[in-house]
């Protein structure tokens, strides 16, 4: 019986990989992972840090024809101002009904709230919009 090669025959199939163009490529990779998840964190870090108020809609209510009660909780630095838009739609997805809430309450830092939308027809939903500082 033969014994078993364990390696390939050299010269039959090329040569291996080069080592140090596999390294080269390895170092390369690393870095530029290494670069775009820095990348990714800076704009992340940017856009959180760079919202002075945020808000969240905690439920609303249809209370008639004309009229939806938003609940909402705005999250502020004590020293900001700014207004948050929240709107009202129909059951076909039209806009019946639109509220900027102005936010001026200094030395405050979170803001619980129901504020009433005034509506052109019956409104089925609500949705927080946006919040802009000053």
């Amino acid at each position: 019986m033969s014994g078993v090669r364990e390696q390939l025959p050299e010269g039959r199939y090329g040569h291996s990989a080069d080592q140090r163009s596999d390294r080269r490529l390895k170092v390369l990779g690393g870095a530029l992972g290494a670069v775009l998840i820095a990348v990714v964190g800076w704009f992340g870090y940017d856009y959180i840090a760079g919202q002075k108020i945020s808000a969240e809609m905690i439920k609303f209510d249809v209370t008639s024809d004309s009229e939806v009660q938003v609940h909402l909780e705005i999250r502020k630095d004590a020293d900001a101002t700014g207004s948050c838009t929240v709107r009202s739609r129909s059951e076909d997805g039209a806009e019946v009904g639109r509220l900027d809430v102005r936010i001026d309450q200094r030395g405050e830092s979170r803001i619980d709230q129901v504020y009433k939308i005034r509506t052109l027809s019956r409104g089925t939903t609500a949705e927080l919009v946006r919040c802009d500082t000053a």
